[in-house]
């Protein structure tokens, strides 16, 4: 344990406004079971994989810009170690007595009046999803609720809901004596947001937070076999399903230099535990495929908890990033204690769930480069997600394209990524080879087509067959080139 770390056999956090203090639980218990046990009840189990936000509660954490903000998570991903020191909301602690006169929220007036719940399992996730929105700006129904399932089908009367809160939402962004009377929103200006470094110890688990990336690699030298989390999204599934055992944690997400985005006119550099949704928002438009990839990546509430160097260091076959930063040439940066190296992503992933990393190793950043094949005339770009369902759901195939074109339309340089048809995720380098020289067409695309079909040995499972997902890596290529002509 390095000087800066607090040494504790207790965790505390701020629930509802009140100080909790943990002493007897261990540091992979999830804030849902801690919730639930705790007579929180109104936050309700559901799937268990952060697919229905049953589980939704709200915690404070920082917006693009560094200023505080109240976040939608999954209650049921999040071990309650990674939530001390913070600040969680739940709808027992936004409703009567809270506001003044006893009033209701806005977002639970809004669901009552607008009939919104109906056998009402799925209503405190809905209000925490939109009480987050509500704050944020983003009342869009399609962004702030689309990790929220109603399995009564009563979608109308909460999507009415959500409508009329722009109109309050507005109300109170114009009207600072609304704001003054809002102790939510006047709160927000003076919460603290910096996470305390922490060593915690259960049993025989321990729970570590540094803020240092330097104490980091020191307790990884101490704890070479310590499962390293970030968002905890992955590890929230294995503790969800599986109640896997951890003895040893090392929380990254206290880590400012993990947390930083370097962009020049070459490259952008992104920090390994930055959370998608703040990637999401800060890097919107620099590079398309990326941007519609996280569209479709999770629901919001995943997306503000999980990270870029988490997706990538699970080393999944079906992960949705690795296909978008194989196809724009991304590296990475790894460090320990004797010092850092960098390699591309496609060298990265050596088997399934095999990466490259190095015991004593940590994901320190995400470089992907901005720099174009010289003489090109025109950068062709996107990223397709094939699933059962829209954004929250594991695809059957993901897949990326990157195609530069000179003035006279040849390709100058090709990169196609797949995921989920490999144990890795992939390129499909013998056809962008077949590709370069030749001239942008469909009927060099489609002359192509029969190679991809059989350039990978995807296998069958529930979600596809391996020959569905066959003609899926060739057909998706061939939508590539129809959209980017229409476009």
């Amino acid at each position: 344990m390095t000087s800066t770390q607090i040494s504790t056999d207790q965790l505390t956090l701020t629930l509802n406004g009140s100080l909790r203090r943990i002493a007897d639980l261990p540091p992979t218990t999830t804030l849902l079971e801690y919730l639930r046990q705790s007579g929180h009840v109104g936050t309700k189990e559901g799937c268990g994989d952060g697919d229905c936000g049953a589980c939704t509660v709200a915690i404070l954490g920082k917006d693009a810009q560094g200023q505080p903000q109240y976040q939608a998570v999954n209650s049921c991903l999040i071990p309650i170690g990674a939530v001390a020191g913070r600040e969680v909301m739940t709808a027992e602690g936004i409703g009567n007595g809270q506001r003044p006169n006893g009033q209701l929220h806005p977002v639970q007036a809004a669901m009552m009046e607008t009939g919104g719940s109906q056998c009402g399992y799925c209503t405190p996730g809905f209000i925490m999803s939109l009480f987050a929105a509500y704050y944020d700006g983003s009342l869009s129904d399609d962004i702030c609720i689309e990790g929220n399932l109603c399995r009564c089908t009563g979608y109308l009367p909460i999507r009415k809901a959500a409508q009329r809160l722009v109109e309050a939402s507005a109300s109170l962004a114009a009207t600072p004596e609304a704001t003054l009377d809002d102790r939510f929103s006047a709160d927000l200006a003076h919460k603290i947001l910096d996470l305390p470094a922490l060593s915690y110890t259960h049993s025989q688990q321990q729970f570590y937070r540094p803020t240092e990336l330097s104490e980091a690699l020191h307790l990884l030298q101490q704890h070479p076999d310590a499962t390293l989390v970030a968002g905890a999204t992955d590890l929230g599934l294995e503790m969800s399903w599986h109640r896997q055992h951890y003895p040893v944690l090392i929380s990254l997400e206290a880590i400012q230099a993990l947390q930083q985005i370097e962009q020049t006119d070459a490259a952008v550099e992104l920090g390994a535990a930055l959370p998608l949704s703040q990637i999401e928002t800060r890097l919107r438009g620099v590079f398309p495929s990326l941007d519609e990839m996280l569209h479709w990546f999770a629901a919001r509430q995943v997306r503000n908890r999980a990270t870029i160097g988490g997706n990538i260091g699970t080393a999944s076959p079906i992960g949705d990033l690795p296909p978008v930063l194989l196809a724009l040439d991304a590296s990475v940066k790894l460090v320990s204690a004797t010092g850092e190296r960098e390699l591309l992503l496609a060298d990265f992933f050596k088997g399934y769930r095999q990466t490259e990393l190095k015991s004593g190793e940590i994901i320190y950043s995400v470089t992907i480069p901005k720099v174009i094949t010289p003489g090109t005339a025109e950068r062709l770009s996107q990223s397709y997600k094939i699933g059962k369902r829209g954004t929250d759901d594991i695809s059957i195939v993901a897949a990326a394209f990157t195609v530069d074109l000179d003035a006279e339309q040849k390709i100058l340089h090709a990169r196609l990524g797949y995921g989920g048809v490999a144990a890795t995720p992939i390129r499909a380098v013998a056809v962008e080879d077949m590709l370069v020289g030749q001239t942008w067409s469909l009927d060099t695309v489609r002359s192509v087509k029969p190679a991809l079909q059989e350039i990978f040995k995807p296998l069958s499972d529930l979600r596809g067959s391996a020959a569905y997902r066959k003609l899926l890596v060739a057909n998706l290529f061939e939508k590539f080139f129809v959209e980017m002509s229409a476009s």
